[in-house]
């Protein structure tokens, strides 16, 4: 095992600063996929955070009950909409982004794990899985094969329980989290009090964060920050590194305003800009 801590020195190896002449078209585009009937503020939360992580174009694709709901609450991204009404079935798109988020407030409905199945079987763009998406895949293991190579996936720990079955140490947590990561040629982002990061034998454990975090929502914003850097063509493990550190940073820098009861995964998005000009 090869372990790594993920500190200030090691993310600023890893940051790629904004080039002066860069434009929107060059800055990446990314496409969240995710929502249903009342679980419209998941993906929400996912697009705007994928937009404040830099990203110059962010697309979210939503059932048809969505379409509102983020046109208004995020005028900066555009939204592609489903077949049905309240929730995803076929997810089809004449965009081309540069990496897709799927999973935050997607449910699932027979329909919609139908069409995940779908998805996967045609898809070869970089891809970040998180929440249902990643519990449909825990009842059909046999799609995981389907994962493009170096797929992030982002469980909180019940996901993960669904996907690995369970442990009864944190040696035996890790050991079989290194070797579902191995078997499938998953980067799995171990969301917790410290966040790890695995990716095969390497393991990375990060140092910004603290019990803020531990709200509706915050996974969610992760999910589109680690997208948005993916399609911004950072390699796969450094766009979870730095997911995974500039979302548990924010936390670290609004503690003093919010104190740990106010702090709401809106304020990880909001604290971005300051996280960001750390690294600078």
């Amino acid at each position: 095992m090869n372990y790594t801590t993920i500190d200030h020195q090691e993310i600023l190896q890893r940051y790629r600063p904004v080039v002066a002449t860069t434009h929107k078209g060059i800055q990446g585009h990314a496409l969240l996929v995710g929502g249903s009937y009342g679980k419209m503020g998941s993906v929400c939360l996912s697009s705007k955070a994928a937009i404040k992580s830099g990203c110059g174009l962010v697309t979210t694709f939503v059932p048809q009950c969505g379409y509102d709901i983020a046109q208004i609450a995020i005028p900066e991204v555009m939204v592609l909409t489903d077949v049905q009404v309240h929730c995803i079935s076929a997810i089809h798109f004449d965009i081309v982004p540069d990496a897709i988020g799927i999973g935050p407030g997607l449910g699932q409905d027979p329909s919609t794990q139908q069409g995940l199945y779908n998805f996967l079987k045609s898809n070869r763009i970089p891809l970040v899985v998180d929440a249902d998406a990643l519990n449909i895949l825990s009842l059909y293991p046999d799609w995981l094969a389907l994962l493009p190579p170096k797929t992030i996936i982002t469980p909180h720990w019940k996901e993960l329980e669904r996907l690995i079955g369970r442990w009864d140490s944190e040696e035996e947590h890790l050991e079989k989290t290194m070797a579902f990561s191995k078997q499938h040629q998953l980067i799995v982002v171990m969301k917790g009090a410290p966040t790890r990061i695995i990716d095969g034998d390497l393991v990375y454990q990060n140092t910004t964060g603290n019990a803020a975090l531990a709200t509706a929502g915050s996974g969610d914003v992760l999910t589109g920050m680690i997208t948005s850097l993916l399609a911004q063509s950072y390699e796969p493990i450094n766009a979870a590194l730095l997911g995974v550190y500039l979302h548990g940073l924010t936390a670290d820098i609004a503690l003093p305003e919010t104190g740990y009861q106010s702090f709401i995964a809106s304020d990880i998005i909001s604290y971005l800009g300051k996280a960001f000009l750390t690294l600078e």
